[in-house]
């Protein structure tokens, strides 16, 4: 394949953006580049590339085997010895039509970096997400184990002790012995409501229909008696406008935060109240409790981690949103996120989920 042989005078910017695309076109030799100046940034490059180069354009003008000669000085001077050389088997570009060129193809050039930049932008925002992703799921992990330790698995332990207890007082005790298996009757229906419990936080009933509220209020309901904390739950505007991932993810982070007033507040009442606009949906959580020094707390990583509020804020960020904490030693914590809801991407997920349904 006969490749067309191109020399061009002129290595600053626009003798630059004709070698960076020209270089790399397989249908394109670049034969030489000149410039007067040996520091022209067009000339380190085709050095670079192993380009011939030279510092007199008058080298190019006598080169035999070349087709076309392109000028981006602007100079008089290399215009005028451009159009008195005379050979038919060249074609000579210069002046504005030169500039045109190079201009077309610098903003190429731009255009394929931009494309590049925002590539390695989103591998970078991709690799976070699967990272974080990858903390949230871990730290869901340890929440239910420690659920299931400190719940259900001391209500098994009082129900064996119980029974090794009835055993003891059968033939010696049979009143006493009664009463035990009424207590160990009562704990047997106490373990198997934190069973079911274990169950839905691993996957929320209602989540098969992908409701929210209902699961909402369920688990309020049963977070109330399991702890004797009491919860009041108020919600503004239509759950219809929530994305599905939104309200998983909006599960999981208040879900969280009742874990941490639970564990850490020593709260008698929390709030949760859910506001559902047209553009983004904003989550308050308020306790009565201790509350804490936050300063201090963010402070220590251990901390910081320990309490939960770490998996609330990388939720929050991974769905575009923020929380914002407010809290002091005494007076009790408020936790407000807000994330953005994006109709167009809502109606397209309602459409693929409709899809898959049908």
């Amino acid at each position: 394949m006969n490749k067309t042989r191109v020399a061009i005078i002129g290595a600053g910017r626009g003798g630059t953006s004709l070698i960076e695309i020209f270089h790399s076109d397989p249908l394109v030799k670049i034969v030489g580049v000149a410039d007067i100046r040996p520091r022209a940034p067009g000339l380190l490059l085709a050095k670079r590339l192993t380009i011939p180069t030279t510092n007199d354009y008058r080298r190019l003008l006598r080169l035999k085997k070349v087709d076309i000669l392109i000028d981006v000085t602007g100079s008089p001077k290399v215009d005028r010895a451009l159009r008195e050389l005379r050979r038919p088997d060249r074609a000579v570009i210069g002046g504005p039509t030169a500039k045109f060129m190079w201009q077309l193809i610098e903003a190429r050039i731009k255009s394929n970096e931009e494309i590049e930049k925002h590539l390695r932008e989103y591998q970078a925002l991709y690799g976070l997400y699967l990272r974080e992703i990858q903390h949230a799921i871990a730290e869901e992990r340890t929440r239910i184990a420690l659920d299931i330790h400190d719940g259900l698995v001391q209500t098994l332990v009082g129900l064996n002790y119980k029974l090794d207890l009835c055993g003891e007082l059968w033939k010696t005790d049979a009143v006493q012995s009664r009463r035990m298996l009424l207590e160990t009757r009562d704990l047997l229906k106490a373990a198997i409501e934190e069973a079911r419990q274990v169950i839905f936080n691993l996957r929320p009933l209602h989540f098969d229909r992908m409701e929210l509220l209902p699961a909402m209020r369920n688990y309020l309901k049963t977070y109330a008696k399991q702890y004797r904390i009491e919860t009041d739950f108020r919600v503004r505007g239509n759950e219809h406008r929530i994305p599905p991932r939104v309200k998983i993810f909006l599960f999981r982070i208040i879900q969280e935060a009742l874990s941490n007033v639970q564990r850490h507040a020593k709260a008698t009442r929390v709030g949760v109240e859910l506001t559902i606009g047209r553009s983004d949906l904003q989550t308050t959580l308020s306790d009565n409790g201790r509350g804490f020094d936050l300063k201090e707390v963010s402070s220590h990583p251990e901390k910081w981690a320990s309490f939960g509020l770490k998996g609330i804020l990388e939720r929050a960020r991974l769905l575009g949103g923020t929380a914002v904490i407010d809290t002091q030693p005494g007076r009790g914590t408020k936790i407000v996120l807000r994330v953005p809801l994006k109709e167009k991407e809502e109606s397209l997920r309602e459409q693929d989920s409709s899809a898959d349904r049908r």
